[in-house]
């Protein structure tokens, strides 16, 4: 990506930990600024920041609700506040909850649809500006494999995995005449640590897919995929579908 002499910054949201983290990670080691956004989880996006600095990198925290306007916002101010720019922007920040249809109830879908494609728009939106100034920006949105294998419990994780999908083709159309290029990577059967709690246990559905190469993926596997999304190597690829899964679906 050509930015001049000027490092490139980039936004990842929900960076705390997993996939989030591998890939600012992987953008950081590419020489980007990375903002490690969380909405809560401090403690842990400060040891991202601090992976990323120990190897030599630069990056901050910055905590917010991307699911709200105002908190969009917030964030990209601060970016920008405090690093000049935004280049990049991986919009990342889900919750991944199992309940059954009939007892997933309108607070439950709307808090859901809210982090996962309400945020996607909101963190576009008030990052466009920046994008637009930095000449050849990029967004990568991460999307799920269940929004197009299906699955049981995930009514509403799966509507707005879906929906990310229509938001980066729309994205990809309305974008390119200002050089910024929007992709989707669609992770699947990712090796990733999940707590004890309702809601963050291996999601079901996972019991009954394997993957044709016989194994789980690595979080570094996908972020390896954003961070070329995110490169100069990227830049004829626009409003593609990009899946990482061993094999476990074959769209």
């Amino acid at each position: 990506m050509n930015s001049g002499s000027l490092e490139r910054v980039a936004v990842v949201t929900g960076a705390a930990r997993n996939i989030g983290r591998a890939i600012a990670l992987e953008l950081a080691g590419a020489g980007t600024t990375v903002v490690v956004n969380a909405r809560s989880s401090f403690d842990e996006a400060a040891g991202v920041v601090h992976e990323i600095e120990a190897a030599g990198g630069r990056a901050a925290v910055e905590l917010a609700d991307v699911s709200t306007p105002e908190g969009a916002q917030a964030l990209m101010d601060a970016a920008v506040r405090r690093f000049g720019r935004i280049d990049l922007l991986v919009n990342n920040a889900a919750l991944r909850r199992e309940v059954s249809f009939d007892e997933l109830d309108w607070t439950q879908w709307r808090e859901v649809m809210a982090v996962i494609l309400d945020g996607a728009y909101l963190c576009a939106h008030a990052a466009l500006p920046h994008l637009r100034a930095a000449g050849a920006g990029a967004i990568v949105n991460i999307g799920g494999m269940s929004a197009h294998a299906g699955s049981s419990g995930r009514a509403h994780v799966i509507a707005a995995k879906a929906g990310l999908v229509g938001l980066t083709r729309a994205l990809a159309c309305d974008l390119a005449p200002d050089g910024i290029t929007v992709n989707c990577v669609v992770p699947g059967l990712i090796d990733t640590q999940r707590g004890g709690a309702a809601g963050t246990r291996e999601p079901a559905h996972h019991a009954h897919r394997t993957t044709l190469l016989g194994r789980r993926g690595q979080p570094e596997e996908v972020a390896a995929l954003v961070g070329f999304l995110c490169s100069d190597k990227a830049r004829y690829m626009t409003g593609q579908v990009i899946h990482a899964n061993g094999g476990a679906f074959l769209g």
